[in-house]
């Protein structure tokens, strides 16, 4: 998988970006890519979302 504090852009092979933790698109040149973190045990953890709908959706 791709770094998450990289940027994704067009050298990404789809098999290695991140897919949308709500619908699990990979994603791929999405301007609309959102990236939401917590830390949670002293550790970073970070989820990744295709857009702002996505990332609202999530858990509902």
């Amino acid at each position: 998988m791709v770094d998450p504090t990289s940027n994704l852009g067009e050298d990404i092979d789809e098999s290695d970006a991140p897919s949308c933790s709500n619908c699990d698109e990979p994603i791929i040149q999405s301007a609309t890519h959102r990236v939401v973190t917590w830390v949670e045990d002293e550790q970073v953890k970070y989820r990744h979302f295709c857009s702002d709908d996505c990332r609202d959706e999530y858990g509902e």
